[in-house]
């Protein structure tokens, strides 16, 4: 039964040796304009998901999500996600497959995480995915404000889903639809 233990042992060891071997020596594949596999993917964000959930503390949000603080969110997202995340006229990001990983498109595919998880990731970024820190830009209340707004894309109270339609002359995502996460 020893010899079974250390026979697991060593060959978990010469896998991980091995897989840092082939990353340092250059052979696993660096480019940002191609597609990432399957399993590559599911890895990444099984990673991420569990890093957040590790690592973020769970705050309630200080900012209630009125009619003027979603808005303040949509202008928020306009400003300073669309470019990577897409319009919320619906339109797909024009630096969508520039990326590696691709940014999901958080209007066409709001994600279904929970406020605090959404928070941290806006407030700290994520590390070498194109997603900045916005700790040291935004105010911690936009940073909610802008959390409100994703969190509740596809159930905004009327008042700023006429504001939207106003801003883009396209009615924003009807409420009901599956929300899709980005795992």
């Amino acid at each position: 039964m020893r010899n079974f233990v250390l026979g697991i042992v060593v060959t978990v060891l010469i896998l991980l040796i091995g897989s840092l071997g082939l990353a340092l020596l250059g052979f696993l594949p660096t480019p940002a304009n191609t597609a990432p596999s399957e399993m590559e993917r599911h890895i990444a964000m099984s990673a991420l998901d569990n890093s957040v959930d590790r690592h973020a503390p769970r705050v309630n949000s200080p900012v209630p999500p009125t009619d003027e603080n979603l808005i303040a969110g949509l202008k928020i997202y306009t400003m300073n996600c669309a470019l990577c995340h897409g319009d919320i006229n619906g339109q797909t990001s024009a630096l969508e497959k520039s990326f590696y990983p691709p940014p999901p498109n958080l209007i066409l595919h709001p994600l279904d995480d929970e406020e605090w998880h959404i928070f941290y990731v806006i407030r700290t970024g994520v590390r070498y995915s194109g997603m900045p820190a916005w700790d040291k830009t935004l105010s911690e209340s936009d940073m909610w404000k802008l959390t409100a707004f994703l969190t509740r894309v596809e159930k905004l109270p009327p008042a700023v889903q006429e504001y939207w339609k106003k801003s883009t002359g396209v009615n924003p995502p009807a409420g009901g639809q599956e929300a899709h996460d980005h795992k």
